[in-house]
Order: C-alpha cells, then sequence, then structure tokens
C-alpha cells in the first residue's frame, strides 16, 4: 500500500513550483499526493518568510497539524521553505512535533531524509546547495499537467537589498542549466502546457555559460518561442537593474511574450531607494518604462512597493504616488514594511503605525482605481483567453488574458488547452466575466 504525502504552500510561485517537484521525489520512495490532510503519512509545510509574522502562521499551522492527528497515529511533519531555512534550530528546540527541517536549496535530500526518519530523531538540512538540486530535479520528470506550467530558471539573489531575506534564505544567484531548461520545457510541453512561466528570485540576472557560450534570459524566451505548441511565455520576478537591451529587445520580436511586465520598484523616492540599498533610481526605472512603451504602447506594468519604509518622509510618499500616476501600474502588491530578522533594515527605527496604515490606504486607492479603469476597458470587447480549467462544482470554465487577468467565461470543456475568443460582459477589481464568441474569427482587441 503507497503511503500519502500532503503538501500545504505558502508564498511565491517558486514554492509553489518546489512543491510539485517535491511529489515528484517521493514518488520514488513509494509516495503519492493526497488532497486530504487527515490521510497523510507525510505532511509538508512549505514556507515563505518574506512577510512578517511568516513564522507565527507556521506555528500557528503545526498547531492545527496537531488538532488533525489528535487521535490518529502522528505523520512525518516536515517543515520546508524559507523560514525553515531562517530558524531552523529555534523551530527544532520549539516544537518537538517537527520530524524534519529542510531548506530550499536542500529539497533534493527529501528522500534520504525521510527514509532516516525510522531512527526517530529530529533532522535539519539547511545547506545551500542549488547546483546539486537543479542536478537531481533534472534527473526527474516534471509530472505537471497545467496549462499554465511554472519553470524555475534561477535561484537566489545576489543585489542584498536591506529589507530582504531571500539571500540568506535561497542563498547567491545560481543558473540552471540553458538545454536542461529546455528539455524540461519540452515534457511539460508534452504534459499539456501551452503558457511557460519561467521562474527566478532574480530571473532576469539567469546567465548560464555552456561550451564557451553565454545564454541569458532573452536566450531562453527566443528558444522557447520556437515551440509551436506553447501559445504564452511569462517571466518573474524581475529586478530593474537587470532589464537588459537585449532582453527588452524581445518585446519587439517575440510575439509570445506576453505585454505584461512584473518590474518591482518598491519606491518612488531616490533616497528611499539608497537606504533600501536597491542599486537603481527612480529616472532609470523609467528610462526602462519608457523604452518598453516605445516598443510597443500596448505594454503594462505591474510591480511591488514597500511602504514606510524607515526614514520614509511624506514627501518620499509623494513621490512613490507621483510614479504610481505616471505609470499607472496595472496590476501591483503593496505593504507596510516589515523588519526580517538578520537584514539591516531590522535594526531600523519603525514609521507610527497609523501613519503607515493611512499611506498603504492612499497608495492602494489609486492602485485599484487604475486596476478597475484597466478591466472596466475590456467591457463589450473581444479578447484572447488561454483557458486553464473548469471551475469545480459550476459549468463555467477559469482562463486568463495577455495581462493575467483572470477571466470567467461560459465555454466548453474541451476548450480547455486552447487559446478561445470572449467577449467580456461584466468586470471588478479583480475579474473579468463573459462569454465564449460564436464567431472565433473575429479580431480581438
Amino acid at each position: 500500500m503507497k503511503k500519502k504525502i500532503f503538501i500545504k504552500t505558502f508564498g511565491c510561485q517558486m514554492n509553489q513550483y518546489d512543491s510539485d517537484r517535491i511529489v515528484d521525489s517521493v514518488k520514488k520512495i513509494g509516495f503519492t499526493k493526497t488532497d486530504n490532510q487527515e490521510d497523510a503519512d507525510c505532511f509538508v509545510i512549505n514556507t515563505c518568510h518574506i512577510r512578517d509574522k511568516a513564522k507565527e502562521k507556521v506555528y500557528h499551522e503545526i498547531g492545527r497539524v496537531k488538532q488533525i492527528y489528535e487521535k490518529k497515529s502522528k505523520p512525518i511533519l516536515i517543515i520546508a521553505g524559507c523560514v525553515a531555512q531562517a530558524e531552523n534550530e529555534e523551530m527544532l528546540k520549539r516544537e518537538p512535533f517537527i520530524d524534519i527541517i529542510i531548506g530550499p536549496q536542500s529539497y533534493h535530500k527529501i528522500n534520504e531524509a525521510i527514509e532516516k526518519h525510522t531512527e526517530k530523531k529530529q533532522n535539519e538540512i539547511t545547506d545551500f546547495d542549488a547546483i546539486t538540486k537543479f542536478n537531481f530535479f533534472d534527473q526527474i520528470q516534471n509530472k505537471s499537467t497545467k496549462v499554465s506550467a511554472f519553470l524555475t530558471i534561477q535561484e537566489g539573489c545576489d543585489k542584498f537589498c536591506n529589507f530582504c531575506v531571500v539571500p540568506f534564505t535561497r542563498g547567491p544567484e545560481c543558473s540552471r542549466s540553458f538545454h536542461k531548461i529546455l528539455s524540461e520545457a519540452e515534457k511539460l510541453v508534452e504534459n499539456g502546457a501551452r503558457e511557460i512561466i519561467l521562474l527566478g528570485q532574480n530571473v532576469n540576472a539567469y546567465s548560464y555559460t555552456e561550451n564557451f557560450k553565454e545564454y541569458k534570459l532573452s536566450n531562453l524566451i527566443n528558444q522557447l518561442e520556437k515551440y509551436s505548441e506553447i501559445k504564452r511565455i511569462r517571466y518573474t520576478t524581475s529586478h530593474p537593474r537587470d532589464m537588459s537591451d537585449d532582453l527588452i529587445d524581445c518585446y519587439r520580436n517575440n510575439k509570445k511574450l506576453m505585454p505584461l511586465v512584473h518590474l518591482p520598484i518598491q519606491s518612488g523616492s531616490n533616497k528611499i531607494l539608497h537606504l533600501m540599498n536597491r542599486k537603481h533610481t527612480v529616472e532609470e526605472y523609467l528610462k526602462t518604462y519608457e523604452k518598453l512603451k516605445k516598443i510597443d504602447s500596448k505594454i503594462e506594468f505591474s510591480s511591488d512597493f514597500i511602504i514606510s519604509y524607515p526614514e520614509e518622509t511624506e514627501e518620499d510618499f509623494i513621490d512613490t504616488l507621483n510614479l504610481v500616476k505616471k505609470i499607472k501600474f496595472i496590476n501591483s502588491y503593496s505593504f507596510i514594511f516589515s523588519p526580517r530578522p538578520g537584514t539591516r533594515a531590522a535594526k531600523e527605527k519603525l514609521i507610527n503605525q497609523e501613519v503607515s496604515k493611512k499611506r498603504l490606504i492612499t497608495l492602494q486607492k489609486h492602485l485599484f482605481d487604475y486596476q478597475r479603469i484597466k478591466n472596466k476597458s475590456y467591457e463589450n470587447k473581444l479578447i484572447d483567453v488561454l483557458v486553464e480549467n473548469k471551475i469545480k462544482g459550476q459549468k463555467k470554465l477559469f482562463g486568463r488574458n495577455s495581462y493575467m487577468n483572470s477571466v470567467i467565461f461560459e465555454g466548453e470543456e474541451s476548450d480547455i488547452g486552447k487559446i478561445v475568443k470572449v467577449r467580456i460582459t461584466t468586470s471588478n477589481q479583480n475579474s473579468l466575466f463573459g462569454k465564449k464568441n460564436l464567431n472565433q474569427n473575429m479580431r480581438a482587441a
């Protein structure tokens, strides 16, 4: 009888990709994935450390797991991901219910750790070993059958922004083999992928030298375009410093690269960017924006913002608002600064919480307004939608347009995996709603 593994994933797309690859790995030692927590012989919590209270969220989840298995045989409890990397020793001391701590660069050792668990000893594996991890998973076929599939090409970051814990939890920048990435992409296509989303902590820093030739993100994008089955290409998350001209040129020459650029700026104030150690200016960011808009006026931007970073004045905040008004980001993430242990910014004095909340509300009003305006502009128009799945319990389908908007519409299940034309009837801040157009030969907006 096969053993069952359940994985709860917090955080970014890379964590979701990692969770999927963990499942692929443990199949080799007799595990199958279950969506029923109570059936699990092994329970994995894959954690994220980007925001405040991430650690406490993990302990809350452990408490919930304890309740589930109060009257049942205890599963092997594994804490994985960035919180595991950052808090490993403290967690093992604080919570005896934990069996294994495994960092994000050590997932390739999970099979060994599980098999050794019979020794009944707590185990902590948090080496920075990205190359070995890549080599291990390159030998295991990615079993994902998603229409829109994630594909990790790079991990880690060398930028050392003063607020960010990623260099300490994911380690230095490390890129995968160019040809191994293409091989995985081919398998994903065979399994039904029609959109490939290239992932990395700093994805546009991708650089891999093979046979004396350097491959960059632009090379990957242009190579993937040649696969007829791939209809759309995206990448995330980028750093403004690494938006090179060859990558920008992809938007001129590559018809499958989607016209939404997620480019985190964090602040519209040069003073704050300097304090953050972002190593770019607002002017440099705008230069990239203008280059891309010149190539194609339909290119839109999304971003990340940290509000009330230490020493942010009202004038600094106004600078951020002015940048938002200029670019009109169509989808962005914004948060009040939260100090992460071990970072330089963790030592700095926090700004008053009431002031911070007020700034966040003001910023989000502008961001959400632009988001709603953009979504409203689709109403009564025909758009191309890549259909990803059928909505559970409903007769409607779910897909996304070229700008990553969620689209819910009436259509046939046979449309899954296809790009279909949908007439949008209504919208809200987050989603578009419509009906499949009867004449699929009509030109979309």
